[in-house]
């Protein structure tokens, strides 16, 4: 199976575990998809939209315009152009704005605006990652259908504890993706 001709819209969220958003787009070029990469504003603190451009060969998209010329940038037509929005990682906040209809930046009205599905890979802190709130909101969206999740693995996370809350691999992403809109 490849992603040859394929669409993924890969969001990206102020997570330490941004950087592997880098390998993961590398993964699914490779595997053929076209990628576009939406950046909160926070998630640049964590990986430069400069790696994210090289490596996705498309302009990093994180305001509703160009600041360089004004140029709007719609989000109802990015939502029309993915076969698959892949948010990796999602934060927790970024968790509870889409669970709640909650659309102020680049991404999350993307995610409002799009009928593809949108898959979610968790990666936080373990006490967030088992918060009541955010469990509930996670399990808000996948009662939609339209929200699927890949599961975060218990390791060493960034505070140096041990928890569930790292970013599942690349290649288990790369995989899911696939056998969700790979051509077979």
């Amino acid at each position: 199976m490849s992603l040859e001709g394929r669409h993924i819209l890969l969001g990206i969220t102020g997570s330490i575990a941004a950087y592997k958003a880098a390998i993961l787009c590398r993964l699914l070029k490779g595997a053929g998809a076209e990628v576009k990469v939406v950046m909160t504003p926070l998630a640049k603190q964590f990986i430069t939209p400069l790696t994210m451009a090289t490596l996705s060969k498309q302009p990093i998209l994180v305001e509703f315009f160009n600041p360089a010329n004004g140029e709007w940038i719609s989000h109802v037509s990015l939502g029309e152009w993915a076969d698959c929005l892949l948010i990796a990682p999602a934060t927790a906040n970024t968790l509870g704005k889409m669970a709640h209809g909650i659309a102020d930046d680049m991404l999350t009205t993307t995610v409002m605006a799009t009928h593809a599905p949108v898959v979610i890979a968790p990666a936080m802190n373990d006490a967030m990652y088992t918060n009541p709130i955010v469990q509930g909101n996670m399990q808000k969206l996948k009662d939609l259908g339209q929200y699927k999740f890949i599961e975060p693995h218990e390791g060493v996370l960034a505070y140096g504890g041990k928890g569930t809350g790292e970013l599942a691999t690349a290649d288990e992403i790369g995989d899911y993706i696939v056998n969700l809109i790979g051509n077979k």
